[in-house]
């Protein structure tokens, strides 16, 4: 797997086009979950070391009235802070964002956290594919992972970062697999895993992208 991550996130700056400014964003995760997407979310989370080195961003698909302790839930399992998703907040380094419930999140150029109102999105709000398709030019590099659920949310969004040269991972097998295969049938997907390789997958992703914005 090591070597497969050096030619998918390269090292030192020929892996991505020169942007300038890039290096004063940390990297991003960006992940996408529906129908058993809790434990799937709590499995990836807890292969997350302190000091990690990118910021995260999830949406997990929730029903538009319902109270989430999801960031809670999600807390006890992780070395990182997690909290709800605010507007305006900044990205930084070794935290956790969740989308609250019906609210688009996406992320802005200039790092901060976006909500929206919007229309539903493959009718659902909050939408992985509105996350993933604003991240898709964050100047810090970008990983972004599909994790167990029913629909193709997130297909579309892993185009839009494949093309701009993001590390995309799908799980394999998922308890509810539409959403993985989804993405993977875009061609689109550089790793498809089983569940207890994406963390780690993930933290040697991020690692190589901050030392090469570092470099």
């Amino acid at each position: 797997m090591r070597n497969n991550l050096q030619a998918m996130t390269g090292s030192g700056k020929a892996g991505r086009p020169s942007v300038p400014g890039a290096g004063d964003l940390p990297p991003l995760v960006v992940v996408g979950a529906s129908a058993g997407g809790p434990p799937a979310l709590v499995r990836f989370l807890s292969a997350l070391p302190a000091g990690f080195p990118a910021c995260v961003a999830i949406v997990q698909h929730i029903r538009p009235d319902f109270t989430s302790r999801l960031p809670e839930v999600l807390g006890r399992a992780c070395a990182l802070p997690v909290m709800d998703a605010r507007s305006s907040a900044l990205l930084e380094a070794g935290t956790v964002f969740v989308a609250p419930p019906d609210r688009h999140l996406s992320v802005s150029p200039q790092g901060r956290i976006v909500l929206r109102s919007t229309p539903p999105v493959n009718y659902v709000r909050p939408s992985v594919d509105v996350l993933f398709e604003s991240a898709a030019s964050w100047r810090g590099g970008v990983v972004a992972v599909v994790l167990t659920g029913t629909g193709r949310d997130g297909a579309e969004g892993i185009r839009a970062i494949h093309r701009a040269g993001g590390l995309t991972i799908a799980q394999r097998p998922a308890a509810c697999s539409g959403m993985p295969e989804a993405a993977i049938a875009t061609g689109c997907v550089r790793m498809v895993l089983p569940l207890e390789d994406i963390g780690p997958a993930v933290v040697e992703a991020a690692g190589r992208l901050a030392r090469r914005e570092a470099a």
